[in-house]
């Protein structure tokens, strides 16, 4: 059953008559693929690829929607490999179903520099969706597309031209659904009514350590069910009930979520080690030669049979025709709707604004304004909001208080698809990877919000973020013990330093309104990975000493020259986000020769020029202090292990916010104090001269 662009239109009957020979040379040819693969690098997972090679014959074969010659089609079927130790199954089918995966890049599996990583990466393999292996990621992300595929079929489609209808397909095992992230995502997606999700479980009983029994007895079909699931459970390795189950999921009109409960032995076909945790990794592959014997395939490795070459080459040249009949319909849609063309094109593209047209869209602050930069932070919102219709923002039941509710935009529901503002629920961790969703889709500017301190939730999606290089972004408030009384449980004194250790990530924490104006800018004209934008909960002032431009172009650059030295330069105060006010209080008392920086972004400011980073901070100026409300070690990078860096390296307590501050140091009198007590010698230095 094969589909076109255009609607779910099944070319073939749903009662259709497969060639259940031909696709079981496919499943027994796929199986060697992967016995050959893991055999010859000594590494990898056989269980899954052997126990779902009829599910991917049926697949790949029958009912995925996609053209190899153009892997990035809008409108094809997202498929997601949630388990995704079990890479050698993407990469068979795959390389079987025509895409850009030669036979020897199969054969260099895990090998350096191949397409046949040891988890399937974004990026570095045609056709692989999604970065996925840390288990459950890859439901939450599934979830994230097929949210995406709702916002763009709502936003996009008209009546007379339907361009966007297609599915996400996601398989998972036991490990994916065990994992929370994979819970919470399920239970959003129920809620949603997300029917053009169709979630497989690969059910073997079997976990890596032991039989599943060991650590689960819970009924998952009766869990989906009561998450707003709609359930099918089959028999994994009979072809016409896998392709009845998903001819019955593509069509269901239910208004569900679909759940395929397909029961598989693992690792099957390695008689030795089947129906067993054995069969979990590469342990089976030393049972290779009698495997492949019972397997009916010949002493050749790697072997695919003409047969089967000829059966998906005819499969490439259908589907190929499939997408040229939906580029007429395209094509149609384009001519007949021109600016919905013009929003669409360059998001399929990665065309994203630049960030200096979008800061001239944002009025200046009144000069006396004092608020809190997740305050700032909505304000800025709502121009950029307008200016991008693609920008869509949520929050993990929080938007009373990280304030990024897009006025006008509407909330994303089961009837209004086309809303920009989801409501999460108290779920961080599905949060993340839905967002990594979005990003991997392409077509919206997403972003999440919730405090600084519940952003550890999402750490592992937001580590997949930087990895894949998504450039989604995450609005994280209440940034430090300045939130006062709720105590050390809300206070992230360690988070900011932590996040800045992800490797891609931009983390971007403003000083002043002005330079929140410049750090949502940032954000959402980024590309090459995802942005971290911490917020304060407390109002500090507007640093109207430094020219609005400065401090907006400045936080584009990551750091700036906040306030310069009127004499010779003698010291440099460093400071980010609501300690910059003291840094430049502190300044005024310490004379002419004191330069304040402004360090917004570590990471954008040492992507500058050397140039321009030797311009704001002196190599040869050595005596230096900063300040953050927060752990200290990540600031030697920039003032030395001569400076001085005044923090928090302890957790805080309950008290008013301005309490909290003053007891643990982080004031102006304290900068002060630091920069007169800074030795200009170097102790070793002194030794030897006797000074």
């Amino acid at each position: 059953m094969h589909y076109s662009g255009q609607g779910l239109v099944i070319l073939a009957k749903v009662n259709f008559i497969m060639d259940k020979v031909l696709l079981g040379q496919a499943a027994a040819q796929a199986r060697g693929l992967a016995i050959d693969a893991v055999h010859a690098c000594s590494s990898g997972h056989l269980g899954l690829p052997l126990g779902a090679a009829e599910i991917g014959a049926v697949l790949f074969s029958d009912t995925l929607r996609f053209n190899p010659s153009v892997p990035r089609w809008i409108n094809r079927d997202r498929f997601v490999l949630s388990a995704g130790h079990g890479s050698m199954f993407i990469y068979t089918w795959l390389h079987l179903a025509g895409y850009d995966l030669s036979l020897d890049e199969v054969k260099a599996f895990r090998k350096h520099h191949s397409k046949t990583p040891g988890h399937p990466e974004f990026g570095e393999t045609d056709g692989v969706e999604c970065t996925t292996g840390p288990l459950g990621q890859g439901v939450g992300n599934a979830v994230g597309m097929a949210v995406s595929a709702k916002m763009a079929a709502a936003r996009f489609n008209t009546q007379e031209h339907q361009i966007l209808d297609y599915k996400v397909v996601a398989l998972a095992g036991d490990g994916c659904l065990q994992e929370g992230v994979a819970a919470e995502a399920a239970s959003f997606a129920g809620h949603f009514g997300l029917d053009n999700l169709i979630l497989i479980y690969d059910s073997n009983d079997v976990t890596l350590d032991a039989m599943a029994s060991a650590t689960q007895s819970e009924d998952t079909a009766l869990r989906f069910t009561a998450c707003g699931f709609e359930v099918q459970t089959i028999d994994g390795h009979d072809f016409d009930s896998i392709a009845n189950a998903l001819a019955h999921a593509y069509a269901a009109k239910s208004g569900k979520p679909q759940l395929i409960v397909a029961k598989t032995i693992i690792g099957k076909g390695i008689a030795e080690v089947a129906g067993t945790a054995k069969a979990h990794g590469e342990g089976g592959a030393k049972f290779s030669d009698s495997a492949r014997k019972s397997l009916g395939l010949p002493e050749e490795h790697f072997y695919v049979s003409p047969e089967v070459r000829a059966h998906f080459a005819k499969l490439k040249s259908e589907r190929e025709d499939a997408y040229a009949k939906w580029q007429l319909t395209y094509a149609a849609w384009k001519s007949a709707n021109p600016d919905k063309a013009a929003l669409l094109e360059p998001a399929v593209n990665g065309v994203r604004p630049e960030a200096n047209a979008l800061l001239a869209k944002i009025p200046a602050f009144p000069a006396d304004a004092k608020i809190a930069t997740r305050k700032a932070g909505a304000d800025v919102l709502q121009p950029i909001g307008k200016e991008l219709p693609l920008l869509v923002s949520g929050s993990a039941d929080l938007h009373g208080s990280t304030l990024n509710y897009i006025a006008g935009a509407g909330d994303f529901t089961k009837a209004t698809p086309a809303g920009r503002n989801i409501r999460f629920g108290i779920r961080e961790h599905a949060m993340g990877a839905i967002l990594n969703g979005f990003g991997y889709d392409g077509l919206f500017i997403a972003s999440g919000a919730t405090f600084l301190m519940f952003s550890d939730y999402m750490r592992p999606s937001i580590r997949l973020a930087g990895l894949a290089k998504l450039p989604v972004f995450y609005i994280f408030t209440h940034d430090s013990v300045g939130v006062g009384e709720d105590g050390p449980t809300h206070q992230p004194v360690e988070v900011t330093s932590s996040l800045r250790l992800i490797p891609n990530l931009d983390v971007i924490r403003p000083g002043d309104p002005e330079e929140t104006a410049g750090a949502f800018a940032a954000a959402v004209s980024h590309t090459d990975g995802p942005t971290a934008l911490i917020l304060s909960r407390q109002a500090i002032p507007t640093l109207n000493e430094i020219p609005v431009d400065v401090r907006r172009e400045g936080t584009l650059k990551g750091g700036y020259i906040a306030k310069k030295e009127t004499s010779e330069l003698e010291t440099i105060i460093l400071a980010t986000g609501t300690e910059l006010q003291h840094a430049l209080a502190a300044a005024k008392q310490l004379g002419s020769g004191v330069r304040v920086v402004s360090l917004p972004s570590f990471e954008r400011f040492d992507r500058q020029s050397d140039e321009y980073r030797e311009n704001v901070l002196p190599k040869n100026v050595r005596k230096r202090v900063a300040i953050e409300a927060g752990v200290t070690d990540v600031w030697y990078k920039y003032v030395g292990l001569g400076g001085k860096v005044i923090g928090i390296d302890c957790f805080g307590f309950s008290a008013p916010g301005d309490t909290v501050m003053k007891e643990l140091g982080i004031t102006a009198a304290n900068v002060v104090a630091a920069v007169n007590a800074l030795n200009l010698v170097c102790p070793a230095c002194a030794r030897r001269t006797g000074e």
